[in-house]
């Protein structure tokens, strides 16, 4: 018994450099759809739905940075190097952590464009030759290292003024 496929229409496959521009200028529509689509009357500012979502609260960001994490999906689609993808996921991090505080991270959020910065970061990896990311490697030890610091100070603010607080109450 033999079966024989019918195909009314084949899959056309891309040619590689075909492929990797169609899935960038994905990445391009979907970071000016978050970032930059909406223009601001009167200004040369513009926004886009990150922020009008992010008004949304409690599941504004997670939806704007769910969205933006199909730019991530495409870099790793892509083969970009590792740490080209940890900078982004650190773009999308610092983006939905300062987004969740209500209004300055909406602010924080039309400033930032992080979905923006991961489309121009995923552009430059994919289309560099080399792949030389000495620089990727400052930036993220830099992010890293100053989430640390302010951390670290957060915790010594919320210390001081809990001791403050008790010696206050304990007079």
């Amino acid at each position: 018994m033999t079966f024989h496929r019918q195909s009314s229409s084949p899959i056309e496959v891309l040619p590689r450099d075909q492929a990797r521009e169609h899935l960038l200028a994905i990445a391009d529509i979907l970071a000016k759809v978050l970032d930059t689509s909406i223009r601001i009357p009167g200004t040369s500012w513009s926004i886009g739905l990150d922020p009008l979502l992010g008004l949304i609260p409690g599941i504004g960001d997670v939806i704007a940075n769910l969205i933006g994490t199909v730019i991530l999906g495409i870099g790793t689609r892509l083969q970009l190097p590792r740490i080209v993808l940890t900078r982004m996921s650190l773009n999308l991090l610092i983006n939905g952590t300062v987004g969740a505080i209500p209004i300055v991270g909406d602010l924080f959020s039309v400033w930032f464009r992080s979905h923006a910065r991961n489309a121009a970061l995923l552009r430059a990896a994919a289309l560099k030759p080399d792949r030389e990311t000495h620089a990727d490697w400052f930036y993220v030890a830099g992010i890293i290292g100053g989430t640390v610091a302010l951390l670290l100070l957060t915790i010594a603010l919320i210390i001081w003024l809990i001791y403050k607080l008790w010696t206050v109450v304990s007079v």
